[in-house]
């Protein structure tokens, strides 16, 4: 007791002793009303977390100290759940369909739809929880990330407080570039890497020259209305003209491109149906691929890999809807505990300690501290190398040895200079033609991937696949979206 306390008689004390035994005796229901602090003597919630990457060896090892430090602090542990690259978006689809428990879950343009699952009431619109658990995390993370993710004015998930713009690179295994004195100084259009492919190639037979999975798509300038349907704008557009990406100029040159790569042995003949390159990052047996990038992420990859990776630009750094909601948590429609989840996301994104564990495990097992900023990986990591930009907040992460210690201000700076998209906030509303968005999107799985990859040869296959699309209906998709797109340019100016 404190000294107030003290002060009051010993029949009174003796009673409020009678109540909190009473009430500690018949109060194990809800743990949702709770204070920040965990003190309540309530049994603790557990949160079950659904998130993106290769499921690794030590996930629940780590989980139990995350548990435990969250437990103290909020009254909650954590389980996690990891659903590799490729399946990520098929199994959250049947878990939400099913009920499967959840309360957060990580969501993005690419990666189980952001936007089309909001709408269709799969995440808990968040804008009071917010306001009542999350004030902290609010001013922590960019504005321009919790604004560019509202969908219809609201708030339906966290996104990750990392690089704004998207911009493209060609990463090369520098081990590689060394051994055979490659220049990388002219890389930038994809068929600037013939050469250096046809090198690897001859030298390295046994190495995958063009690293890919099931997602890739090549880059050509436009912004897509959903991720990976053949809608998009071109980005230096002036009439706002929703055109079908597959009758471009553009990516017909980029699929005759890749499918020559292909039959050249430079991709792998699996690639249209791998779901991760995991495998060959461990590794090391591959020599180039492409990836979205962000300040200093050469340093980062380096570090993770065990070996250095260097990189060119493949585009410019756009902002879009993509980029502001590459990497989003949110929390479960169907979620038992969202206050606690909330409380949850919010310590994430503004606790150093958390957002450390989360990423790189258990101090003196998978890493050890250097300083107070810097960090080295041990070898122990290798059980336990999680994607950073998936987990909350990256600017409370530690620094890398080969970090400068104004990194945090270059991501700072890279946002700042970052280009919208002519669509940046446009967010397609399907519902008038789920239909046919069913039916596109049963197309786009049986030859998107094996026509992205090369594996289809496009001079026989891509006006045949243009076809499947249009009888699927993506024309009258394409209709209903400029219709919205038109209004939402009037209304935007």
């Amino acid at each position: 007791m404190n000294k107030k306390k003290r002060r009051l008689s010993f029949v009174l004390a003796s009673l409020m002793s009678l109540v909190l035994v009473l009430s500690a005796c018949g109060g194990g229901g809800s743990s949702n009303g709770n204070g920040a602090d965990g003190s309540s003597g309530e049994k603790p919630v557990e949160l079950i977390w659904y998130t993106i990457g290769t499921p690794q060896k030590d996930v629940d090892r780590v989980m139990e100290e995350v548990s435990k430090y969250t437990q103290e602090k909020i009254n909650a542990t954590v389980t996690m759940k990891m659903v590799d690259w490729g399946d990520y978006a098929q199994k959250m689809q049947v878990n939400v369909a099913s009920g499967e428990p959840m309360d957060i879950l990580f969501t993005s343009s690419g990666g189980f739809d952001y936007v089309q699952n909001a709408r269709k009431g799969a995440f808990l619109e968040m804008d009071e929880l917010l306001g009542q658990y999350g004030k902290e995390l609010t001013q922590v993370v960019d504005p321009a990330f919790l604004n560019g993710s509202k969908v219809d004015g609201h708030n339906y998930g966290i996104p990750a407080n990392k690089e704004l713009p998207q911009q493209e690179v060609w990463r090369f295994n520098k081990t590689l570039l060394d051994k055979y004195n490659l220049d990388i100084s002219n890389v930038r259009s994809l068929d600037s890497l013939e050469p250096l492919l046809k090198t690897i190639k001859e030298k390295e037979p046994t190495i995958t020259a063009f690293a890919m999975d099931k997602q890739y798509v090549p880059y050509v300038p436009y912004d897509y209305i959903i991720q990976n349907l053949p809608m998009a704008v071109k980005l230096d557009t002036k009439d706002y003209k929703i055109v079908n990406i597959l009758e471009t100029d553009e990516m017909k040159a980029a699929l005759k491109t890749m499918h020559k790569y292909y039959k050249a042995g430079y991709v792998s003949p699996e690639a249209a149906t791998t779901g991760s390159t995991n495998d060959l990052t461990t590794s090391g047996n591959w020599f180039l691929d492409r990836a979205q990038t962000q300040p200093l992420a050469e340093n980062l990859w380096s570090a993770s890999y065990g070996y250095p990776v260097v990189t060119t630009p493949a585009s410019d750094a756009i902002i879009t809807n993509m980029s502001v909601q590459g990497s989003i948590m949110a929390i479960s429609a169907n979620s038992e505990y969202p206050e606690k989840a909330m409380q949850f996301l919010n310590l994430l994104n503004t606790d150093p300690v958390l957002r450390n564990m989360v990423d790189s495990g258990i101090e003196g097992v998978h890493y050890k501290k250097v300083d107070d900023k810097y960090m080295e990986n041990l070898p122990e990591s290798k059980n336990y190398d999680m994607p950073s930009y998936s987990l909350g907040n990256n600017m409370l992460l530690n620094l890398n040895p080969n970090d400068p210690d104004n990194k945090w201000d270059e991501f700072k700076k890279f946002n700042a200079e970052g280009v919208n998209s002519p669509i940046l906030g446009f967010n397609f509303d399907a519902s008038k033609v789920s239909t046919e968005l069913a039916a596109v999107q049963n197309v786009k799985e049986q030859f998107w991937a094996a026509l992205m990859t090369g594996t289809l040869d496009p001079e026989q296959n891509l006006d045949q696949v243009i076809e499947k699309f249009n009888e699927a209906g993506l024309p009258k998709v394409m209709a209903e979206a400029q219709t919205q797109l038109d209004a939402w340019r009037a209304e935007n100016k």
